[in-house]
């Protein structure tokens, strides 16, 4: 199938790149009439991440940024902090590997033997020592969010070109300040677009205090407790909730969002940092193209 040129996304610091053939793979098959269809399908491949030199974990993903999902996911599952001093990332495609090098060794050998499944794709974990510090983890109490950027993030969002447009099958999450997408990623795995995010804020040392958090996936526990670790004090999702993510969310001050489509929303925890400037009886609706 022929790639069509990537379309211009300006406002943008960073995002989906549909026309990177090494992210989606033609294949031919029949549709429900029995005639022939071409399909674009995501690639997915194995990614082993080491510290140093020690073998943390191999992941499913797309295989676009690979230097900031490796660091993104190590700030994450706090085996590096946000600061911390790094001497090179070094990837070989071929062999699939990604190693983050730092100028001292680290222990986390007790970090390997307590970890936690989550309900994530691609077989999300969280170690444990993360669950156990979330409750020393303050989000700003500055943040705002207005109810009119949330439509305008919504449609920017949506109609963004991107890997789901052309292929489906995939997650994105995307970095917002007030009703301006920022920075646009995709993987396989919510958590990995997380990470990759998480990433690209340790590398540019983005303040994440004025920062707001969309996902097209689930509020889980997981979704919550990355996004506190990467000090975002607003989360927003087009689709729903679970108990857990809900009381998680309550318990650090971190504003939910959920079941965001235009004007309608619904907010379940942090709702002191929600600013309602616009009438929802307006009858403003969603246009964008992306359904969950």
């Amino acid at each position: 199938m022929n790639k069509q040129p990537t379309p211009r996304t300006s406002n943008y610091l960073l995002a989906p790149n549909p026309n990177d053939e090494r992210l989606s793979t033609p294949v031919t098959g029949i549709d429900q009439n029995g005639k022939s269809v071409d399909l674009n399908v995501i690639t997915e491949r194995p990614l082993t991440l080491y510290l140093n030199s020690q073998e943390v974990v191999t992941m499913m993903t797309i295989g676009d940024h690979p230097d900031l999902l490796a660091i993104g996911y190590l700030i994450n599952q706090n085996m590096l902090k946000s600061d911390a001093a790094i001497t090179s990332v070094d990837y070989d495609d071929e062999l699939g590997v990604v190693i983050v090098r730092t100028p001292d060794e680290t222990k986390f050998e007790q970090k390997l033997k307590k970890k936690v499944r989550t309900s994530g794709c691609a077989q999300g974990t969280i170690f444990g020592d993360v669950i156990d510090t979330f409750e020393d983890i303050k989000l700003s109490g500055n943040a705002k969010l207005k109810t009119s950027w949330l439509g305008a993030l919504t449609r920017k969002i949506n109609t963004t070109p991107s890997l789901y447009l052309e292929a489906g099958a995939i997650h994105g999450c995307v970095l917002c300040e007030e009703d301006r997408p920022l920075v646009y990623m995709e993987d396989v795995g919510r958590h990995n677009a997380v990470d990759k995010i998480a990433g690209w804020m340790a590398v540019n040392k983005a303040d994440p205090s004025n920062k707001l958090f969309y996902t097209t996936g689930r509020l889980t526990s997981e979704m919550v407790i990355k996004t506190v670790m990467m000090g975002i004090p607003i989360l927003v999702s087009r689709s729903g909730f679970t108990a857990w993510g809900v009381e998680l969310a309550r318990q650090s001050g971190l504003t939910l969002i959920g079941r965001a489509r235009g004007e309608r929303f619904v907010v379940l925890a942090g709702e002191g940092r929600v600013e309602f400037d616009i009438n929802p009886s307006s009858g403003e609706q969603d246009t964008g193209k992306r359904k969950t």
